[in-house]
Parts: C-alpha cells; structure tokens; sequence
C-alpha cells in the first residue's frame, strides 16, 4: 500500500450502459472511448493522481474488465495501485462505495465519475490540499446553462448551501454538482442507510444531502479559470475533444497525462516514462521521452 498522503483511496466509477453514447458503447465502454489522442479514462485518473492517490479501484462492467486491465494493469507502471472490481448492475453513483466497501476499508475516499473531466490550475491546488482532509464531504459545483440536467445547490443571501436537489425543474441556481467527491471514513456506514429514489438508484445528492444536514459539507465553486466537462453525451465529447486539441497544440503540453503526473510526482523516474514513450512510437510518446 502507498502511503504518502492522507486520503490514500480513489474510486473511478465507470460502469454502466452509456446508454447517451449508443450504438457506440454498445460494444465498448464508454470509457475506453478517446477524448482527442487519450482514452477518456486516463482524464479522472490523472484527476485522482494529481490530488496524491495512489491506490485506485476501477469498477467497470463485467465484459469490459479485460479491456481495462490491458490499457491500464496493476498501475505499477505508473508507481500506483489499480485493483478492479465487477459492477452487476448499474445502482446508482452512490452504490459505488458499497461496491468498494472492503477496498476503502474505513480510510477517506475520493470517487469520481469515469466520464467526467477536469482542468485548470487553482483546481489542482485544491485538489493537493483536499487529499489531506480527513473529516466531512467535499464537492465541486461548476456554473452551467442546463442545471436542470445535474445536482443542483440551493444558496442562501450570504451564499451558504442550504441544500442540494436532484434535476430540479426549476433550479434554483445555475451551479452543478460534478462528479468528483470526497469523503471521510463514515461514507460507507451513511451509504447503507440510504433508500433506493424513484429511479431505483442510490442516490449521490442524497449522500451529500446528509452531510449538509451534519454540517460536514464543503461546496467549493470552481472559479471561471477552471474547466469541466461531462463527457458521457456525444456533444460534450467533442467540445472536450476539442479543448483538448486547442490547449495541446497551443501550449505544446498534453492534459491528462498520467505518465506525466506519475514522473513529476517522483512515483516513476527518467528510464521508466523514457522506456514507456519509445513504446508508444508515435507524437505522445515523443513527447513523454521530451520531458526528461
């Protein structure tokens, strides 16, 4: 086990059926699907690796589990710890930490949506400063012009959360909650009170419903220099296909990266990101071998 942050456990939930990508994810993950010259996968684990955790459960779909294991195995390329676990059948976001019980194992957890995508700078430094809590819940909530499509939070005049509503029809702020949480050690004991909503699932706005309640939620609002993306329909594929591309090509550097972020975190030296370049023979691969 790596044990050089406090909040060692991360969670990438990337099941389900993908349904808003068909007839594309009917044979594939949706995960497995490019975000420009990288699988969308590698954005939420860089995502993870830049907050400092090291020890990662996937939970993918059954006949997708082979397919992960050969992009990514054990992780220990990357000077981390990949295990992967089957979800049966899609339950809801919040069914991923009862699917994850035996692996969080009672230690702080962060999870994060295997379609959700993230950048900028301040966000990353919060992310570095989120690893070490050790009490509460902290989310992300992002300015958007569709609310209704997400968790929305509901502020008061000094602009504290009062509470959070699942797709509301009429929202009562135009922020989201994204899809990255973290949690302290209660996550799983709260999770397993939780009754199934309308929809069948276990609800993640109803976790985050309890912490607000207990006054251990921190709702951070991602600022006009940060970025993100729910990838999971074919719009938002493209436009963060897009960013992508526009921020590579402009700055000559590549967003999530995770062989980079191993090798600048010092998990990974120079002949491990070299050999791992000169394997992939192609611009990325150049450019891995370029940062030494």
């Amino acid at each position: 086990m790596y044990t050089d942050n406090l909040a060692t456990k991360g969670i990438i939930l990337a099941g389900g059926k993908g349904s808003r990508l068909y007839p594309i994810t009917l044979s594939t993950s949706k995960q497995l699907l490019n975000i420009f010259d990288k699988p969308m996968i590698y954005y939420p684990l860089t995502t993870l690796m830049m907050a400092g955790i090291r020890n990662i459960l996937i939970i993918v779909k059954e006949n997708n589990i082979e397919a992960f294991k050969e992009l990514l195995g054990n992780g220990n390329h990357l000077g981390i710890n990949i295990t992967y676990k089957v979800q049966p059948k899609p339950e809801g976001i919040a069914q991923a930490f009862l699917i994850g019980e035996e692996f969080i194992n009672r230690d702080p957890v962060a999870l994060i949506l295997g379609d959700n995508f993230y950048y900028g700078k301040d966000l990353f430094n919060q992310l570095n400063q989120l690893g070490k809590e050790k009490e509460g819940g902290t989310v992300f909530a992002y300015r958007v012009s569709d609310p209704e499509r997400y968790g929305v939070p509901e502020f008061d005049c000094n602009g504290k959360v009062l509470k959070i509503v699942e797709k509301p029809s009429k929202p009562k702020s135009n922020y989201a909650i994204t899809g990255l949480y973290f949690y302290d050690s209660e996550v799983v004991d709260i999770v397993k009170t939780l009754k199934p909503s309308k929809r069948g699932e276990l609800e993640v706005t109803d976790l985050n419903q309890i912490y607000l309640k207990k006054h251990k939620l921190n709702v951070l609002l991602m600022s006009r220099g940060m970025t993100w993306f729910d990838t999971g329909n074919f719009e938002s594929l493209f436009n963060a296909s897009s960013f992508v591309k526009a921020i590579q090509e402009r700055q000559g550097l590549r967003i999530g990266s995770p062989e980079e972020v191993a090798w600048r975190k010092g998990w990974i030296d120079d002949n491990d990101i070299k050999k791992i370049g000169k394997s992939f023979a192609n611009s990325y691969g150049d450019y891995l071998q370029s940062l030494i």
